[in-house]
């Protein structure tokens, strides 16, 4: 994955009511940590920092002061209504340092006829290197059919990655489709239209 680059401000206030001045000001609170190092409290750009923060485990490049500082992204604050970042947390990593990531995984394919598909996990917990950090895990179900399982250890890992999940741990499984009759189809019809008449 790539770097993402940005211009960052050091802060020296806290608190509500500078967070509101600034979210006007289209800046983004945000804290450095790791390494045993005292936190850096910074500000971001806004636009540029939620752009750079759309993958998962997003590695950024901060100048601070022209200092360069290399960071990933581990917690991300929203606002619950608005879904604008409030706050972002920020772990201090090292080039070919490795770190523990959680890694979305993406269902690829299509199933043999008939049959349907439940993924039991959607991240996969693996150990990579700060600048190789892998963005989503392909899981392929091409062709499979009712019964078959696929394991974490079933799965294509990115060069570099080593997975941290139980190997055991079920990712997806395929099962028959079910089909609905059109007597339960019409039984389920009655039996919803009861319930709102009773309402």
């Amino acid at each position: 994955m790539s770097e993402q680059k940005l211009a960052a401000e050091i802060r020296t206030e806290f608190g509500k009511g500078f967070a509101r001045r600034a979210r006007m000001a289209n800046l983004i609170p945000a804290v450095i940590y790791g390494h045993g190092a005292e936190p850096i409290h910074i500000t971001l750009p806004a636009k540029s920092t939620t752009l750079a923060v759309r993958v998962a485990n997003a590695l950024l490049t901060l100048d601070i002061n022209g200092e360069q500082h290399l960071a990933l992204v581990k917690d991300i604050q929203r606002d619950p209504i608005k879904q604008i970042i409030e706050h972002l947390d920020l772990l201090t990593v090292r080039t070919g340092e490795k770190v523990t990531v959680d890694v979305p995984v993406h269902v690829t394919g299509e199933l043999a006829p008939g049959n349907v598909y439940n993924q039991e996990m959607t991240l996969i917990s693996l150990e990579a290197e700060a600048t190789h950090l892998p963005t989503s895990v392909e899981v392929s179900i091409e062709g499979r059919a009712a019964g078959e399982h696929i394991h974490a250890s079933d799965l294509v890992l990115p060069k570099g990655s080593v997975l941290l999940a139980d190997a055991e741990s079920l990712v997806v499984h395929i099962s028959e489709a079910t089909e609905v009759t059109e007597e339960e189809a019409s039984e389920g019809a009655t039996s919803a239209a009861s319930v709102a008449a009773a309402e």
